[in-house]
């Protein structure tokens, strides 16, 4: 139970580290950490569920739901500097390839994701 606690820790860990850093992605490490948790604490479980940043993510991905095109633009954009950029530093032409294809599978994968629609602010009122 204590090792499921700690790798739901450790994963969550990743998960903020990976928002900032292109190669280390947040929606596995954020499933995985909701998964140890479901499995050795509620407690735990529910404060990831409806954290204030990770729940509506969580909720959205879990439903089927997607991402906001912002998200998407804002991911794909992050995405994309970051691995250019370590592209362009690196010399050795099969950890370039590797980087671009990590980069290829990640932005086929958001893609493929529901667009979530945009919230109107009008009530309904023409």
């Amino acid at each position: 139970m204590f090792l499921l606690q700690l790798l739901g820790f450790l994963s969550v860990a990743l998960a903020v580290a990976g928002i900032v850093l292109p190669l280390l992605p947040t929606t596995p490490f954020l499933l995985l950490a909701a998964w140890c948790f479901a499995r050795s604490s509620p407690r735990f479980h529910h404060w990831l569920l409806h954290h204030r940043w990770f729940g509506p993510y969580l909720e959205h991905y879990h439903d089927g739901g997607g991402l906001a095109r912002r998200q998407k633009i804002i991911m794909l954009g992050l995405l994309w500097g970051g691995i250019g950029y370590s592209i362009w530093l690196l010399e050795h032409q099969a950890a370039q390839a590797g980087l671009l294809l990590i980069a290829l599978l990640v932005s086929w994968h958001l893609l493929r994701m529901p667009t979530r629609p945009r919230r109107s602010n009008v009530s309904g009122a023409e």
